[in-house]
């Protein structure tokens, strides 16, 4: 994450003052006359111009942050994909993209559909109540099952 802030310059839409000189865009070279410019790593910009390298999406409109690294000027997405930190999900053990969405219990990061008992694979819901034991994700009932097969009662409140 830190090396994906150094590499991240925000993004600013300004009005065009009609009683300004136009400014010269950093993308095409040419004179900005439309209504709004993008400034960007101290530079300005047609809408149209300041683009991702690589899906081609106009970067004013995907956000407030734009990324660089190797000459590329890239949108959150692509930065991660290519430059991210990838990870392996506690549950499968297969890779998960740096741009994926995942859920975390302490150190252990899963991919969504990952995210379940791992002994019933009943999936958590926003809300649900899931406990870690010995490194596992176990749903309520089953965490209390191992304590009573343990011979601890779980508390009551």
């Amino acid at each position: 994450r830190a090396a994906a802030a150094r590499n991240a310059s925000s993004i600013q839409m300004l009005s065009v003052q009609p009683d300004t000189k136009p400014k010269g865009c950093a993308g095409c070279n040419r004179k900005i006359k439309d209504r709004y410019l993008l400034k960007a790593l101290d530079k300005y910009w047609h809408e149209d111009c300041l683009k991702c390298a690589c899906c081609d999406c106009r970067l004013g409109e995907v956000g407030s942050t734009l990324y660089t690294k190797a000459n590329l000027i890239l949108c959150r997405r692509d930065y991660l994909r290519l430059f991210g930190v990838t990870g392996n999900c506690a549950a499968c053990s297969k890779l998960i993209p740096a741009f994926e969405m995942v859920m975390r219990a302490k150190d252990n990061v899963y991919h969504l559909d990952c995210f379940a008992c791992q002994l019933c694979n009943q999936r958590f819901c926003v809300g649900d109540k899931f406990f870690l034991k010995n490194n596992m994700i176990l749903c309520q009932t089953d965490y209390e099952e191992g304590l009573m097969k343990e011979g601890y009662a779980p508390q009551v409140r």
